[in-house]
């Protein structure tokens, strides 16, 4: 409902966690959880050869309709990320506001599963929203979700280069707050 009502709407810009990521952001891009393909779109402009994955059809259909009128090269695909296990590995990998609404060993596998797709020297960009959330209306709460802990995205990505390492806290309705934490690493190159 909510990809339907933005792509009527013509809203197609990036968010402030996808315009982040965008510049390291070239080469083979898995985008997990694409939405509406905002971020996709930008990097096949940029020259990325872009695989998009998400469980909506209604916002799949709308993205390769973009991608088609503009000759851009975005495979969009629907997919239940809760099970999928990426084919190969990417020179970048991302997941923003995907991991959080799967019950925690859900999570915590696919996040393995995505940290797992990046090639040596690639790029993984995951953001989730972490313990301290009191926000939780956008859940579904008899499926599970998962509140990352604060400081386990910089665990599971010891050993890569971190770019960018943020925890970002927002207002939310209700008086209660969204905490996120966002992390952009580089896989090393073995010696």
């Amino acid at each position: 409902m909510q990809f339907r009502r933005q792509a009527a709407a013509g809203e197609f810009v990036p968010n402030p966690f996808e315009q982040r990521a965008l510049p390291y952001l070239q080469g083979s891009v898995l985008e997990l959880g694409c939405g509406l393909g905002n971020l996709s779109v930008a990097a096949a402009e940029k020259g990325a050869m872009v695989l998009a994955l998400d469980a909506s059809r209604s916002a799949i259909e709308s993205l390769s309709a973009r991608a088609k009128a503009s000759g851009l090269s975005i495979d969009a695909r629907c997919a239940d990320l809760a099970g999928y296990d990426p084919p190969g590995e990417f020179d970048a990998v991302v997941a923003i506001g995907l991991f959080m609404f799967f019950p925690c060993d859900v999570a915590r596998r696919q996040f393995a599963r995505a940290r797992a797709a990046v090639r040596a020297g690639g790029i993984l960009v995951v953001n989730v929203l972490i313990e301290g959330t009191t926000f939780v209306d956008m859940f579904d709460t008899e499926r599970g979700f998962c509140l990352f802990g604060e400081d386990e995205l910089p665990a599971a990505l010891h050993g890569w280069h971190m770019l960018e390492d943020q925890v970002e806290q927002f207002d939310a309705p209700g008086g209660t707050i969204k905490r996120f934490r966002t992390s952009m690493a580089r896989r090393r190159a073995p010696r």
